[in-house]
Formats: C-alpha cells, sequence, structure tokens
C-alpha cells in the first residue's frame, strides 16, 4: 500500500505479491466469467473462505471489491448473490455447497493459500488505518492468529511493524493499542505538515514537465461534478512526490511521509463510509503548482501553508460527521471498540 494502505514493502521479489485479498477478488472475478459462479449463487463468506483456503476477513474484502464493481449485491439472507452480467440485476437467489462446487484455481501460487507475514500485514493494517475515526480498539493477538491461520511470532511481527510506523502502540501492561483520531491530532498532524511540507518545497528540485501535466490533470478533474476517491488520492499522492519528495533532505523526506500516515489513512476511512472527495482541495494544489512553476517559490509555500490549514479544518469537520456514525460491524474480531 501507499499509505493508505499503510505497507511497508521488502525490496525482496517474495514480498512483493499482490495481497491476499486481491488475489482473491480476481479469483472470485474470473469464476464469475467463466461461469462456475453464476448469476443468483449465494456466496457465503464462510463456506467461501473454507473452499479458497483463506480467512473470512480475507473473503469479505474480496467481496465487497466486487461489489463496488457490480459483479455481486448484497443477498438479504446473508452474505453476497452473483449480479447478471447483462442487466446487474439478481436472479432468483440459488444456494449451493460451495465446498464442493467446481472452480478455477489456477490464478492462486502455490502458497496463495497460507499467508506470509506480508499479507497478514496488508490486511491488518487495512483495517488498523480505518478505525481510529470511530475511537479506540484493542488488538488481541490470539484472535489475529487465529483469524489469518498463523502462528503468534507472525502475528507480533506484524503488530511490531505497524508499532514503527506509529499505527498501533502497546500500553503500559503490554496491550496492543489503536489509538483513538481526535480533533486535536489532526490539529497537531497538519501543524507538522505545515513545518514539514513548506521546507520540503523550499528546497525541492521540482520536475517541470510531470507538474505541468498534473496541473492540467486537475483541471480537467475540475470539469467534472467531483472526482473519484481513486483520482482525489493519485492527484494528491503525486503532488506530494513531486512537490515534498523531491527534497534532496532524506531525513526531511522521511519524516513528511510518515506524517502523513495517519492522515491519509483517515481520509481513506471517511470515502470509505461516503464522504465524498473534495474538489476545491486538488484545485489549492494546482495553485501551488502554477506558482511554483512561474518561479514564484515564496508565494507557492504561503499557498501551500494555507491549503493545508483548510484541509485540516476540512478533516476536522469530517471527522465531527463520523462521531454521530456506528462503528462498521465487520471489523475482525480481533479488533475490539474500547
Amino acid at each position: 500500500m501507499t499509505v493508505t494502505e499503510a505497507t511497508s514493502r521488502s525490496s525482496d521479489d517474495s514480498d512483493k505479491r499482490a495481497p491476499l485479498f486481491e488475489l482473491a477478488a480476481e479469483l472470485i472475478r474470473n469464476n464469475i466469467a467463466q461461469g462456475y459462479l453464476y448469476p443468483g449463487l449465494v456466496l457465503q463468506e464462510s463456506a467461501l473462505s473454507e473452499r479458497l483456503d483463506m480467512s473470512r476477513a480475507t473473503v469479505k474484502r474480496a467481496l465487497e471489491i466486487i461489489e463496488d464493481e457490480g459483479g455481486v449485491a448484497r443477498f438479504s439472507g446473508r452474505g453476497f448473490v452473483v449480479s447478471n452480467p447483462l442487466s446487474g440485476e439478481q436472479n432468483i437467489p440459488k444456494r449451493e455447497d460451495l465446498r464442493q462446487i467446481e472452480l478455477d484455481l489456477t490464478t492462486l501460487d502455490g502458497s496463495a493459500g497460507k499467508p506470509s507475514w506480508l499479507r497478514v500485514y496488508d490486511d491488518v493494517a487495512y483495517y488498523v488505518t480505518r478505525c481510529p475515526v470511530f475511537g479506540g480498539y484493542r488488538i488481541f493477538e490470539g484472535q489475529m492468529a487465529e483469524e489469518y491461520g498463523v502462528s503468534r511470532t507472525i502475528v507480533r511481527d506484524v503488530l511490531g511493524r505497524l508499532q514503527e510506523r506509529g499505527l498501533i502502540h502497546k500500553s503500559r501492561t503490554s496491550r496492543w493499542i489503536v489509538e483513538p483520531l481526535t480533533s486535536k491530532k489532526i490539529k497537531d498532524k497538519y501543524e507538522l505538515r505545515g513545518i514539514l511540507e513548506v521546507a520540503a518545497l523550499s528546497s525541492a528540485k521540482l520536475p517541470t514537465e510531470q507538474l505541468r501535466e498534473l496541473a492540467d490533470e486537475i483541471r480537467a478533474l475540475s470539469a467534472q461534478s467531483a472526482p473519484t476517491p481513486a483520482q482525489w488520492f493519485s492527484v494528491d499522492r503525486r503532488f506530494f512526490e513531486m512537490v515534498v519528495l523531491t527534497t534532496p533532505n532524506e531525513d526531511l523526506a522521511n519524516y513528511a511521509t510518515n506524517n502523513r500516515l495517519a492522515l491519509e489513512a483517515c481520509q481513506a476511512a471517511f470515502f470509505s463510509l461516503g464522504l465524498p472527495p473534495d474538489t476545491q482541495s486538488i484545485l489549492e494544489l494546482a495553485q501551488v503548482i502554477e506558482l511554483a512553476l512561474a518561479g514564484s517559490i515564496r508565494a507557492a509555500e504561503s499557498m501551500l501553508a494555507m491549503h493545508l490549514k483548510k484541509a485540516r479544518d476540512r478533516t476536522i469537520a469530517q471527522l465531527k460527521i463520523t462521531a454521530i456514525l456506528p462503528p462498521p460491524s465487520d471489523f475482525p474480531s480481533y479488533l475490539q471498540f474500547t
């Protein structure tokens, strides 16, 4: 993952495989396309997870991805049902033993059903980065090990890596804790962004042509009713990479990157709840680019500082909206609300 997925990748090629939920989604897509999972078939997470030798959390995430694509729909009787590929409508629900039906499993490699630390990390990070907007959570090692079918050693390795990224911490009583995201934390992180990112811009080696292309893309997006979450994140990340990460000060770049983790994860959580991306936010980035390309670096720095203050206020406003919403019911059992 980038910051949204909060994944730290190893340089070893064996650790660059797609997260298990993405492999599961691709497998389910292929089997729908080939007709093994046909329109109207009820897909229960428990049975499908046994059939694929994956955790229920992994299968559920895969089905949610395909639901967003229109390939399956929520089934009132529990689980999901395969949609009609022509009309998108549901047929009469049909139940089969998913543990026994024929499936094409060729898209899975030999180890896909046995998650590595990286695949467990990807899945855990997905939830850990989204739950703080709803409050504090405690992580239970034993239930996590059971959820993913791995040893406590792997679980502790994963949790240790999340701790290194500042996404979780260990309490005085040795409990793994995900702290709630508060207005004060948002203010503190944006205050630090204002210091780090503006300083990085002042020394950045700006890639002129790529920035012009990004500014043109933003103008085109602004003509739409609203950018999609994927488009919004793409613009925001590329701006950060070209304007902040091109500073020759590596320590400054690293601190700026780590400081964004919780905020980008927070934004992803807001999007997952249906809050729309803000067009004005990316238009402000275009203004920073235009000033920088015109050689007005001081003015660009001032615009970036103003953008970050407005982004801070928007994020706090979004957090207040989520305060009236109940926590999602589909968080894995190893994450317990405190």
